[in-house]
């Protein structure tokens, strides 16, 4: 039963992708609401579970906070090194298109928190039926915006149209690999809240400093803010429904 539940986590994942990769012209409005989709992840789904699979405290800071820090910051000096940002926001496109393994790096983050999901399902199903099934729905929920996220990044960042479906693809398998794994295999609760944390940051970064710039870049227009409030709260919607 995991396993088939993983399958239609994979069924979601490509058909978010597919709408990301179908919208075209409408650019401002996908990174506006893959903005908000992407805080409404940070927020609503990775530093909550972050901090339930890791419960330890460092220098009176719970890790997963640290670790998001770090993560944030992770981005941030990388882009300083290599001189992405030179204070014109109108140039996102031209600068970022010879920094394509930040896109890289950012859909892989969400193709091993994918494989996280299917390892929720199958680790969740040794606890019960009932507990399997909402975990299950929750992951289905959120793996259409996963998708959808995957190509954005991927494509936003100067990569080809080809390899953004190849990171689709392997975001979309990736909860069926995990959902299998974790019939059999449990990973340390710990190591897995403070890596969540640390892709809280990363992701937290590339939602503000770069996709929402970029969103609100050129002619003003409201539209970009009301599809960064739609994901926000789709996300929040999402939240409450998984539990």
């Amino acid at each position: 039963m995991a396993i088939l539940l993983a399958l239609v986590s994979m069924c979601s994942t490509f058909l978010g992708g597919l709408v990301a990769d179908r919208i075209g012209d409408r650019k401002r409005l996908v990174l506006g609401l893959a903005a908000g989709v992407m805080l409404g992840v940070v927020a609503f789904d990775l530093m909550p579970e972050a901090l339930e699979h890791d419960t330890r405290v460092a220098l009176g800071v719970p890790v997963p906070l640290l670790a998001a820090v770090v993560g944030f910051f992770t981005v941030h000096i990388v882009e300083q090194t290599v001189a992405l940002h030179t204070g014109h926001e109108d140039e996102f496109g031209t600068h970022h298109h010879d920094f394509a393994s930040v896109g890289l790096v950012a859909a892989g983050g969400l193709v091993f928190h994918s494989f996280l999901d299917g390892l929720s399902i199958g680790l969740s199903f040794q606890v019960g039926a009932a507990t399997g099934a909402a975990v299950a729905i929750a992951v289905i929920s959120h793996d259409f915006a996963d998708g959808f996220n995957t190509f954005t990044l991927t494509t936003l960042y100067g990569n080809a149209r080809t390899r953004g479906l190849a990171m689709l693809t392997a975001d979309a398998v990736a909860p069926v690999l995990g959902a299998i794994v974790g019939t059999f295999l449990k990973v340390p609760a710990q190591f897995v809240g403070m890596y969540l944390g640390y892709f809280a940051g990363f992701l937290l970064y590339l939602a503000t400093a770069d996709i929402l710039p970029e969103a609100h870049a050129g002619t003003p227009s409201k539209a970009p803010l009301l599809f960064t409030l739609l994901g926000l709260g789709g996300m929040l919607a999402i939240a409450a429904l998984g539990h």
